[in-house]
């Protein structure tokens, strides 16, 4: 079980990694060095599975899903919040199932990488957290009301 502090660090820590990871999807620049060094890590390693060629449809696509996840990840950083890390949870478990998908339909080897990361990251952030002592008076005072105390 998480205390808040503990919680507000890992949803910052989990935008931080997501920046860090997406940032060169976010422009077609980045994501075109960034494709090279992928196929050339594929390559190297003698993965099974594909990275095809990217046309301009495919590189909006990454461009769009790197942006927004910058965005995203971002405003984590900036405001740690508990219903932010709980969003980003679920968000992670659709993006493991997408690569899930992948992987079945022929994509890169080096996408285990990421699925592990991302559901890693999933079930950190929907372990339990701690209840504040303000959320817990207000509880108490909400059940005391309720019972006519």
């Amino acid at each position: 079980m998480w205390s808040r502090a503990q919680y507000r660090k890992l949803v910052r820590a989990s935008g931080l990694y997501d920046l860090i990871v997406t940032a060169g999807f976010a422009t077609p620049w980045t994501f075109a060095l960034l494709h090279d060094a992928l196929g050339t890590l594929h390559a190297t390693w003698g993965l099974h599975g594909q990275i095809p060629a990217f046309g301009p449809t495919h590189m909006l696509m990454a461009n769009l899903m790197g942006s927004i996840v910058c965005v995203w990840a971002w405003l984590r950083i900036r405001h740690p919040l508990q219903r932010f890390g709980r969003y980003d949870a679920v968000g992670r478990v659709l993006f493991a199932s997408w690569q899930w998908y992948a992987l079945l339909h022929g994509a890169s080897g080096l996408l285990w990488a990421f699925l592990v990361l991302e559901v890693a990251w999933a079930i950190v952030q929907l372990a339990p957290v701690k209840p504040s002592r303000v959320s817990l008076a207000v509880s108490q005072e909400g059940l005391n009301h309720d019972a006519g105390v």
